[in-house]
């Protein structure tokens, strides 16, 4: 392409293809009546990709348009390559299904986690729940019937960081209670 302030022109292997006198307006497109249509098909923002209508074709119904919509436009605008993304919600959808990836989608655009990453894992969380531990259980069967009171930390917050109370850290000497001996005692001494 050359452009002057007079015209631009379009070469091809350094032949003249065509030429147009040069406009000064924004997004002018040169001969768009010729090729308005094809110009359309081109421009990613006119027309979604086969992915795309694919992957919006398996959730309509499943979940509100608006929802999947949202985050289609929420995983383009994250630093993911779209087609990639798409791709793999499409493999989890032949994987788990349209109901359970639609609902997937739904909470991963509620949280606003975008991608097909999120959208797996919160899949594998449903499929596989964690099952609850049995209680400890130990040999002495008096310690498995011991019952504890249950503690309340608000209450234990409340006691520690009264701002009313005394403080009793004060600094006291006190002697030791036994005596301290270093050696331990050997047969040969008295008792």
């Amino acid at each position: 392409m050359k452009a002057d302030a007079s015209s631009v022109t379009v070469y091809h292997r350094y032949q003249e293809i065509v030429s147009y006198a040069r406009s000064w307006r924004r997004g002018k497109t040169f001969g768009a009546e010729r090729f308005e249509r094809e110009l359309a098909e081109q421009r990613p923002a006119a027309r979604r990709s086969q992915a795309q209508r694919r992957f919006l074709d398996f959730l309509d119904g499943l979940c509100a348009p608006d929802v999947a919509e949202g985050y289609l436009r929420g995983v383009a605008d994250s630093d993911r390559v779209l087609s990639r993304q798409l791709n793999e919600l499409l493999e989890l959808i032949r994987q788990y299904g349209p109901e359970a990836v639609a609902g997937a989608v739904a909470k991963a655009y509620a949280a606003r986690a975008f991608g097909a990453d999120y959208v797996a894992n919160i899949l594998r969380q449903q499929q596989a729940p964690r099952r609850p531990q049995p209680p400890l259980r130990l040999r002495d069967p008096r310690l498995n019937e011991l019952v504890t009171d249950p503690l309340s930390l608000l209450a234990y917050d409340g006691f520690i960081l009264d701002s009313g109370k005394e403080c009793d850290d004060s600094p006291r000497e006190t002697g030791p209670t036994e005596p301290v001996h270093d050696e331990p005692p050997t047969g040969d001494d008295d008792l």
